[in-house]
């Protein structure tokens, strides 16, 4: 199952998480308790067509990765957050809740079976924690799923975006919204499905992603938390219940303030996001567990391409980048706990 060429060359052109290890873990809720959790093959899910995922869209999701450092050890980043936020998703979503342990212990199991398909830097394992309604019912549009299915996939990759690190193009959206606004922090697939169009459209246009700034107020892109930097600061949109809140993002603002930056979290409007566009020194980013930190060039406003400074990578943009890649393969001190070593059995 594993693929030889993008485990010895994570920048191959392999789609983006297309490549999947032999293991998964799987734990059933039967409506009163959930089931200890299996490591199993990799296969095919057994779904009713009546599943309340299938009509319903009871389904929420988790992304994070697994490093391996230049000292062989495998390292899982931020978990306990990741779970944290795949928990108020099931919330959002009305599906019974797992524990923080039960989802731990399945990242870990998954990891631990999957450590030699662990790619060396710059790839990494990703990992796909995900929650799904399984009731067979088709007239329970007015009442969440009974049972549902948590399971966890792990993929070895390289870079996000086909082409490595280079400076991306960014389309301005400014009448629709990337999801339901109520339902924007929540990691659900329908809100992606609901960007996907505008998306489409967009890549038809020469760019690489949609920025989603509905009334004029910028949010974040299809995939990915927005970053403005300069030499001095980082500007990013203030979070609320609109969008996702990134643990990139939040893990790339505190490295900042670890480099001495400025953090100026707040609303941000179109309008001052292209004023920024046209300083010299201006830098602008996307970031997120799948993207890691990512340089914008430009933007597509209407049609019309407007660079973000001089439309190359900047040095702060590369500081933090680097930053963060330290800590993920632990090759620099971990005051917050951040990384899960996950060592082979014995």
């Amino acid at each position: 199952m594993a693929q030889p060429d993008l485990l010895t060359d994570p920048t191959a052109s392999t789609p983006f998480g297309s490549v999947l290890v032999p293991q998964m873990a799987t734990a059933q809720w039967d409506g009163r308790t959930w089931a200890s959790p299996r490591l199993e093959p990799l296969r095919p899910l057994e779904l009713h067509p009546a599943a309340h995922v299938l009509h319903y869209a009871s389904a929420c999701f988790e992304g994070l990765k697994a490093h391996r450092g230049h000292d062989g050890v495998v390292r899982v980043f931020r978990m306990d957050r990741h779970v944290e936020r795949l928990r108020r998703s099931a919330e959002g979503v009305v599906l019974p809740v797992p524990s923080a342990d039960l989802v731990a212990s399945m990242i870990v199991d998954v990891v631990r079976a999957a450590l030699h398909e662990v790619p060396d830097p710059p790839g990494s394992l990703y990992l796909r924690p995900t929650l799904i309604g399984t009731d067979p019912a088709i007239g329970a549009a007015g009442h969440p799923s009974r049972t549902a299915l948590l399971f966890v996939l792990a993929s070895p990759v390289g870079d996000y975006f086909p082409g490595g690190i280079r400076p991306l193009t960014l389309a301005l959206e400014t009448r629709q919204p990337r999801t339901t606004p109520q339902f924007g922090a929540v990691k659900a697939g329908a809100n992606y499905v609901m960007a996907l169009g505008t998306t489409l459209q967009a890549e038809r246009q020469g760019a690489d992603q949609v920025l989603f700034a509905p009334g004029g107020v910028v949010q974040e892109t299809g995939a990915s938390n927005v970053l403005l930097l300069d030499g001095e600061r980082v500007v990013t949109p203030a979070l609320d219940a609109g969008f996702l809140d990134g643990v990139t993002r939040d893990s790339l603002l505190r490295l900042a303030r670890d480099l001495g930056l400025q953090i100026d979290e707040r609303p941000l409007t179109v309008e001052e996001l292209l004023a920024w566009a046209d300083r010299a020194d201006a830098e602008a980013a996307v970031c997120g567990t799948g993207a890691g930190l990512v340089p914008v060039g430009a933007l597509l406003v209407d049609g019309e391409r407007v660079d973000v400074g001089t439309g190359e990578v900047g040095p702060t943009t590369r500081r933090l980048r680097d930053a963060l890649s330290a800590v993920q393969r632990g090759e620099r001190p971990d005051p917050d706990a951040w990384l899960t070593p996950v060592a082979p059995e014995t």
